[in-house]
């Protein structure tokens, strides 16, 4: 068995995750396991410092020591990781953990704190085609998170609340700071609080039906991963958008470890990696070979 841990670095969160791969297993490595995995909030706190949180925290809940690890891997803003192995790129790595959770998925909806991206990919998780929804948007974790303060909920009453609403309001979808004007309005206007939040889902939820129409999303799962990724109210409204948009086939999922597909994912492709570097033959040098 090979150990690896993978890192993925958000701008709210770090995610870790150590993956244990049996050695010679391939690309797939459908009989890896997940050993653990620890998220650590950045809460205005040095980036580098939480990235050492949350690596020693992973590896004490795994009961292994750095030296035991035969990878080091980062996604995301994994350039602050100076003591990493090897970098992937977050869609391939969104994409392996997703497939690795749900091996019927075939596109992902990465919920981040400042962007959203939809993920095509095969069986293999090789990514097909993405789409990427902007910064200044009002689908992003960020947003949502800022409207449940202001609400004075917190983000696991979010979900539940969500799906008790019989009339969501409509938000607007254009802009944050718009769609954050209008809940304010709505507040004002004694609209129920589960009511704004189905609104916001669904809001969110269209943006993100529009990108996977943009692309040739095929039958399956579409699995959400990210921080917003155990909101089962968001969960509803993707699939109920995907319907009205006419794509036919799909299944939106989550899974309890969805929001560390990255982390795990990276893990998953350092293993691999490793044993390919491992595998190459060493090429002595001249002067060693004049010996």
């Amino acid at each position: 068995m090979i150990l690896t841990i993978g890192i993925d670095v958000g701008s709210s969160a770090v995610k870790a995750a150590v993956v244990a791969s049996p050695r010679n297993s391939g690309r797939t490595r459908e009989s890896s396991k997940i050993v653990a995995t620890h998220t650590e909030r950045v809460r205005r706190r040095d980036q580098r410092h939480v990235i050492e949180l949350a690596f020693d925290e992973a590896l004490k809940a795994a009961g292994i020591t750095r030296e035991k690890l035969g990878y080091i891997a980062t996604t995301g803003e994994g350039e602050l990781v100076e003591f990493r192995t090897g970098h992937f790129y977050g869609m391939t790595a969104h994409a392996r953990g997703a497939l690795f959770l749900d091996p019927a998925a075939r596109a992902v909806v990465d919920v981040g704190a400042l962007h959203a991206r939809a993920i095509v990919m095969d069986e293999h998780a090789r990514v097909l085609s993405y789409r990427m929804t902007s910064q200044c948007a009002s689908g992003s974790g960020q947003f949502l998170e800022n409207v449940a303060r202001y609400l004075g909920v917190t983000l696991d009453e979010v979900g539940p609340l969500s799906l008790t609403s019989a009339k969501p309001e409509k938000v607007s979808g254009i802009c944050a700071v718009l769609a954050e004007t209008d809940v304010i309005n709505m507040v004002s206007r004694g609209i129920a609080l589960a009511d704004i939040l189905k609104g916001i889902h669904e809001s969110m939820a269209g943006r993100f039906a529009k990108l996977l129409k943009l692309m040739d999303l095929a039958p399956g799962t579409v699995l959400v991963t990210g921080g917003l990724a155990a909101d089962e109210g968001l969960t509803a409204c993707i699939q109920d958008a995907l319907g009205k948009t006419k794509l036919s086939g799909q299944t939106v999922k989550t899974n309890p470890l969805s929001v560390h597909a990255g982390a795990i994912g990276a893990a998953l492709w350092g293993a691999f990696r490793s044993e390919r570097l491992a595998s190459r033959p060493t090429v002595a040098s001249p002067a060693l070979a004049a010996v």
